[in-house]
């Protein structure tokens, strides 16, 4: 289930007011532009795995198609390591 764009919000403003708070990080910029620059990588991250996971389904269910006694789900698995390593994205 993908976040919300509120809950994404929520947990940069979370993150970047802890790191600041805590002085593990020292703000050059306004808190709400640090805010927005994390919600926009955040939401680019999750995406790219959204288009990874379309991608391993749409594999999987291709070969399982070919060949039934495949486990689909642990094939999906392997497709979806695969696609995000060559894309260079951590899952």
């Amino acid at each position: 289930m993908p976040l919300r764009e509120a809950e994404i919000d929520a947990l940069a403003r979370h993150l970047v007011e802890g790191l600041v708070a805590r002085g593990s990080i020292k703000a050059k910029a306004v808190t709400d532009a640090l805010v927005a620059c994390v919600v926009e990588m955040m939401s680019a991250n999750f995406e790219t795995e959204a288009v990874i996971d379309d991608e391993a389904d749409r594999m999987a269910e291709a070969e399982a198609r070919k060949n039934p006694a495949l486990d689909a789900s642990r094939l999906r698995t392997l497709i979806k390591q695969r696609l995000a390593e060559k894309k260079g994205f951590t899952l």
